[in-house]
Formats: structure tokens, sequence, C-alpha cells
């Protein structure tokens, strides 16, 4: 899996501006608010479909443009992929493979397989549910597009859900649609547990060996929390107990105007010895536990699809001690990385690959 020709329009800071990576190790070197993160975030759009630092792809454009584009060429598998993502101020985003537009935006997810780490994900531990499940969704969309597809239609239908409890004081006969649509998150987020279950099993396994690594004297567990009693039950009994759970909560949902019950809620339970590595961890503990959490999802990525996904590092080793520094070092020998870093001297340490330095969203 590599990444060969990236080509940015009206993205975020680039006016115009191409890139062609080393299939080994790329440094992207420069100053603060110059644009690196920016590249990287190109990168994990063509993989995801999404922004990761925004929710509104348009968000994306730079200022005062229309229109813009994130255009990549790589090798998936040994087969040639061309994906265009065009962004627009006045309407959705479209994708494009090989020229021809896909029908729907998850279509796109996963040809391009990769793994995001940033400074924001040393914390996610400790930040809330919603951070550990965006966490978790990556992963799976790129592994799983059907479970891209079942995400994005949940998150419609709750949309629509949300807005009824919200308007239904001003406008009851909303809600005569109230049942349909909590049945319809019942089916949607069945599969969405199962998914998630696996999922998290495979990675709970792979995580505490790699821990075992890195802090031999202590046990880290990683389980799924849900409100389902068996996740890994068959999907109509994992349905039925949505929707039971459901209709317990209608009168609090009526009363809060708020969707209380579902997969939503739904959090990844960290724990080293025992203990909540959120409230017990120290910072040395919680930053280990996002490092072996991260390194995990490329490992399995690895297993899934036989080769390593591009490894995207925003400034995380400045972030880091040098025994976590090496720790990650040694562990991302094989796949392509490309590396974001504010020390033009980390430059000539690099014995292999290329270089960029980018000032003011220009390459140099």
């Amino acid at each position: 899996m590599q990444l060969n020709h990236l080509i940015l329009e009206n993205f975020r800071n680039y006016a115009a501006s191409e890139f062609a990576f080393d299939p080994s190790v790329n440094l992207v070197c420069g100053e603060n608010a110059q644009g690196k993160t920016n590249l990287l975030e190109a990168c994990a759009l063509l993989s995801t479909m999404r922004l990761f630092r925004t929710g509104q792809k348009k968000e994306g454009l730079m200022f005062g443009a229309s229109s813009g584009r994130v255009s990549g060429e790589f090798e998936a598998e040994r087969q040639p992929f061309r994906l265009e993502i065009r962004l627009h101020a006045s309407k959705a985003m479209e994708v494009f493979r090989s020229g021809a537009r896909l029908r729907r935006q998850s279509e796109g997810m996963g040809l391009l397989k990769t793994v995001l780490f940033c400074p924001d994900d040393l914390y996610f531990i400790r930040a809330g549910a919603a951070s550990r499940r965006k966490f978790l969704d990556t992963a799976l969309i790129q592994l799983r597009p059907n479970y891209g597809r079942y995400l994005e239609e949940y998150n419609r239908v709750l949309e629509h859900k949300t807005r009824i409890l919200r308007d239904s004081e001003e406008r009851p006969d909303l809600l005569a649609l109230y049942d349909d649509f909590s049945l319809r998150l019942a089916r949607l987020g069945a599969s969405l547990v199962r998914y998630r279950a696996r999922y998290l099993r495979k990675l709970a396994a792979t995580a505490a060996d790699l821990h075992r690594e890195i802090a031999p004297k202590e046990a880290l567990t990683v389980r799924y929390e849900t409100l389902v009693s068996d996740p890994f039950g068959s999907l109509q009994a994992v349905e039925s107990e949505l929707q039971e759970h459901l209709f317990r909560h209608k009168q609090a949902e009526l009363a809060a105007r708020s969707c209380l019950s579902g997969c939503h809620k739904d959090d990844i339970v960290i724990e080293i010895d025992g203990n909540s590595a959120a409230k017990y961890g120290s910072q040395g503990q919680v930053r280990t536990c996002a490092l072996v959490l991260k390194l995990s999802e490329r490992e399995l990525q690895r297993e899934d699809c036989g080769e390593y996904p591009v490894l995207l590092l925003d400034d995380v080793l400045s972030e880091l001690d040098k025994r976590r520094q090496d720790f990650v070092l040694n562990r991302i020998s094989g796949g392509q990385v490309i590396i974001t870093c504010c020390e033009e001297e980390a430059a000539a340490k690099l014995s292999a690959g290329r270089i960029f330095h980018i000032r003011g969203g220009m390459v140099l």
C-alpha cells in the first residue's frame, strides 16, 4: 500500500501543489501553521472520505474558494488506483474513481488505507466517549466498507430522529414518526455493534501483546462497552435487544427531547491492571496506551489486507520521550510513512526517503 502522487487545489492553504512520495519514508518539514497537518489531512481524506479536524467537508476549502480538489494516485494490493475528491462550498462533496463519479461517497472508503497518529490521539483515552468511538469508526470504515455505509445511514437516521424530538413540543404531529425511526436505528445499530465487537476483540489481543513489550510489568485490557448484553449474538438477537432498550427509554427521550438510547452512546473501556486508564493512569501510561492502540490498528490492517497501510505521523514524535520515540520508530519498519516535524535538523538524520520543505502552503 503506497501513495505515489498527490495533487491539492484550493485545499486548506494549498492553492495548487503536487507531491511525489517515496515508497518508504517521507519527511515533511516546516514551521507551525505552514500546512504540514493540512497535507496529512488530505492523505487521510482519500482514505476515509472525512476531514479529521472538522465534520464539515466544505471547511477544507481555501478561504474564498468555491471549489477545490484532492487527487491521489496509489497502489493497493498490487493494483493502481486514482481517486479524486471535489469539495464545493454550495453542494455536497463528490468522489471520482478513475474519472467516473461514484454514486455514494462511502464507495471510496478504504481503497487507500491509512493510520493517522496526531498529538490529539495521545489524549483520546482521557477525552469523551465520542473520541474513542471516532477512533473505532475510522479504523472500521477502511477495513469494512459496509460498516461505513451502515454508519453513514445510522447518523442520518439519528439526525432525523433528533429533529423530531427537538421540534416535538411545537409540532406534536412529528411524534407519529418516532417509532419508525427508532426501529431503523435498532436495525442499523445491530450491524454496527457486531462489527465493533469483533474488531475490538482482535484489537484487544494485539494491543495487550504490544503493551507488554513497552511495559512488561503492566497488563492492558481493552473491551467494548455497549448496552447489548451479547454483542457477538445473532443479528436478530442484537437488533431485538436494541429495540427493547429504545422503547423502554421512549418516555425519557420525549422528556429530554434527545436520543438517549442507541449504539451512538457506546464506548471503549481501557484498563491497566484492572483500573481505568482514563481515571487512574499516569500521563506516561495514558500515552503508552494510545501508542499501542494506534500501532495495533496498523497491525490489524496489515493482517487483513496483507500489506501495511500508509502511516501518517503528525508531529507526534516531539510529544514523546526517547523511550516511546524508539518504540514507535522500531515499529514502523515496512510500509510507507509520512512524518511531519518542525525541526529542520531531523532531515539530516534521514538516510533514505524523501524530504519536503513546506512554507505557506507551498513546497520549497
